[in-house]
């Protein structure tokens, strides 16, 4: 794992580093916020997830997210959105897909599935990372994103019981086997096996009997792909199903864009650091 920029911001440290990736099976890079606690005790990470088309360079410059970080005394840690690379597979004329629109998913399909490992990428080998190298409480994390995002952390809490103490997304992809995104993307990355999407589907995933955990959505009014991509209605009459906990506030005249999540995040990182807050038990050394 190799440190690569260091900036002073808000009183802590935003670092990028990169590093060999076994499940991606190429060289991937994030960013961390560290606020100013974690200089003297390890500190709780909220794990942000990107949309399409971004880097981890978008949400840590767009956001405004570690003035509030930093006051919250929680870390960021923010990764790619996909494996990346000469030689990772590509859709050079598509936007959505290939590099830059990974989908949070584990590709089965070639040559996809030589580096497309997403969602083992998120859920098991950068928690280990940085748990070992960063001054990260270990396991105790929360998860957020935005679009494709916002579809990655759903399906993360929804299929990971207990791994995450809440969740929250901006404008996600929420039923993407009905969408142009998902569809397309799954198809190109899992085959045409329709039950096999169902998996990385996060209306699915509560259809089916996923186990409960609290759902803070926000959604824009004027968000350009309401109507055809986001499907945020779907997902709300699969919580009501089953009588599963939803926040879905629907933001008057908002959009896509990072102007909608600089206008919440505020919010968003409060919500998670409640449910991050723990008593941390004193070594038995301390006790005498």
């Amino acid at each position: 794992m190799e440190r690569f920029e260091r900036i002073r911001e808000s009183g802590g440290w935003l670092e990028r580093y990169r590093h060999a990736s076994a499940v991606c099976n190429c060289a991937m890079t994030f960013s961390v916020y560290l606020p100013p606690r974690a200089e003297r005790e390890k500190v709780p990470a909220v794990y942000w997830l990107s949309g399409l088309t971004c880097t981890d360079d978008n949400f840590r410059v767009k956001a405004g997210a570690q003035r509030y970080a930093s006051e919250l005394g929680i870390a960021l840690v923010i990764p790619d959105t996909s494996p990346r690379g000469d030689q990772v597979p590509d859709v050079a004329d598509r936007y959505d897909q290939g590099q830059g629109a990974g989908f949070y998913v584990n590709a089965t399909r070639m040559p996809w599935a030589k580096n497309y490992h997403m969602y083992d990428y998120i859920t098991r080998e950068l928690p280990l990372l940085v748990e070992e190298h960063l001054p990260l409480v270990p396991g105790l994390k929360s998860i957020s994103g935005h679009s494709m995002g916002g579809h990655g952390a759903l399906i993360c809490a929804l299929r990971e019981p207990g791994a995450y103490r809440s969740v929250s997304a901006f404008s996600p992809i929420c039923n993407p086997v009905v969408c142009g995104w998902g569809q397309d993307c799954f198809s190109l990355y899992l085959g045409e096996d329709r039950e096999a999407w169902k998996a990385y589907d996060a209306t699915c995933l509560i259809a089916a009997g996923a186990a409960p955990v609290p759902l803070l959505i926000d959604q824009g009014t004027d968000d350009e792909f309401l109507a055809g991509q986001l499907y945020p209605q779907n997902l709300e009459r699969a919580c009501q199903a089953r009588q599963f906990p939803i926040t879905l506030r629907m933001q008057d005249g908002y959009d896509h864009s990072y102007h909608f999540i600089s206008s919440f995040i505020g919010e968003h990182l409060a919500y998670h650091e409640q449910a991050l807050r723990i008593s941390i038990k004193p070594e038995p050394s301390q006790l005498a």
